[in-house]
């Protein structure tokens, strides 16, 4: 009989397996010496080693869910238990119950994290849903937030998982989010759609006013009409796309084609007219040669009158030198305006009674002072001699210019 730590092999070829529970057959061996039986059966021995070394490698460095180590585990306990091998299976046996413990905590965490990833993936698409019913019911930018609505459908999609009850309460209110952001840009659109065909129609109106008045020569009446249509144009709002170019290309033709008929009437009337332009200038430069040589505000006036009437007979002015013109013969009645105001102002008998009347104030007044001043003199006060000594020289100037202005007065 041959023998082993872990087993034998009996004379007739018998092999025997020791363990706790006593010994057991694991085969036969009639071909060969007992000692090459042993080395056999320990090689399958081996073999269940190197699968038990495995499975802890597997459980240590990789994410081997528990289930599926626990599976494993139990194949190998299976295996050990009916093992046709030599070798220690009690010692397997115990690396296999510390893989099944191993395995068990795995499940607990594994339990635990798929916990905290389902509340992590309900967070995610709580904030999504509540953002999808803001944006259903807040928005108006409708292209921002049609795009919106689809950024938050895509990461929906992309976002984790939560537990099935959770998933769907909260697919129910995103799909109840998104079929509401559908229906209110539809009533928007079909309220808009309303408007334009309002807008239209009033544009349809302002364009046959328009088109009406096209042929008018009622010139400036009808050029002041074609402003208010303007301004009603603008006031209105915009149609559709297509109506608002075409309701203004007719409008702009009505429009162009009054005021280029206008335009060629009184380019008419100005080139007739510029005989009175040149004639006018005339009258200018012989109104301002003449008057600027005359110093009696009367006699100016007088002789203003006589260039104003030659103004008046000239006739009317074309309009590209109408303000001008106007515009330099006012600045020349405005200069005998003001030289018969200063001359007013020189012998008026008010004010030259008031000039006087100030002259004879001051002068009272300088004599007090003095009077004051040599009596702060008398009495050393340096302070008051200051205060008067300053308000002795103020009203003496005043006095020069009340005196300078009644001379000229007379």
């Amino acid at each position: 009989m041959t023998t082993d730590p872990w087993g034998r092999v009996d004379d007739d070829g018998t092999v025997y397996v020791r363990t706790s529970e006593g010994e057991r057959v694991v085969g036969s061996w009639q071909a060969g010496a007992p000692e090459e039986a042993l080395a056999f059966f320990r090689r399958k021995y081996d073999a269940l080693v190197t699968e038990v070394d495995l499975l802890e490698n597997r459980l240590r460095t990789t994410d081997l869910s528990a289930s599926q180590a626990l599976s494993s585990v139990e194949k190998l306990r299976t295996a050990v238990r009916e093992a046709h091998a030599v070798g220690d299976l009690d010692a397997l046996a115990r690396r296999l119950d510390v893989l099944t413990e191993r395995a068990e905590e795995r499940k607990v965490e594994q339990k635990h994290a798929q916990e905290a990833a389902r509340n992590e993936a309900r967070d995610i698409k709580e904030r999504i849903v509540a953002e999808a019913e803001r944006v259903a019911a807040e928005t108006t930018h409708w292209k921002t937030g049609g795009e919106r609505m689809r950024q938050l459908i895509d990461e929906w999609k992309a976002a984790p998982r939560a537990d099935r009850p959770t998933e769907q309460a909260l697919w129910k209110r995103m799909s109840a989010a998104r079929n509401a952001f559908s229906k209110r840009r539809k009533a928007y659109f079909a309220g808009l759609d309303q408007q334009r065909e309002q807008i239209r129609s009033d544009k349809e109106q302002i364009v046959a006013e328009a088109e009406a008045l096209a042929d008018s020569t009622d010139w400036g009446p009808t050029a002041g009409r074609y402003r208010d249509l303007m301004q009603q144009w603008k006031a209105a709002g915009r149609a559709d796309r297509a109506s608002e170019d075409k309701l203004w290309a007719r409008f702009k033709a009505a429009q162009d084609r009054f005021f280029q008929a206008r335009n060629a009437v009184f380019a008419e009337r100005d080139a007739e007219l510029q005989v009175n332009a040149e004639a006018k200038e005339k009258i200018l430069e012989e109104a301002r040669q003449e008057l600027s040589t005359i110093s009696d505000p009367r006699e100016a006036r007088a002789r203003l009158r006589a260039f104003q009437e030659a103004w008046e007979e000239a006739g009317p002015l074309p309009r590209d030198s109408r303000d001008r013109l106007e515009g330099a013969f006012r600045k020349i009645e405005e200069g005998v305006r003001k030289a018969e105001e200063k001359e007013w102002d020189r012998i008026n008998p008010e004010a030259r009674a008031r000039a006087e009347a100030t002259i004879s104030q001051l002068r009272d007044s300088i004599g007090d002072l003095e009077a004051k001043l040599e009596k702060a003199r008398a009495g050393g006060n340096e302070r008051k001699i200051r205060e008067v000594e300053d308000a002795l020289t103020a009203r003496r100037s005043w006095l020069a210019e009340a005196e300078k202005t009644l001379e000229e007065m007379s």
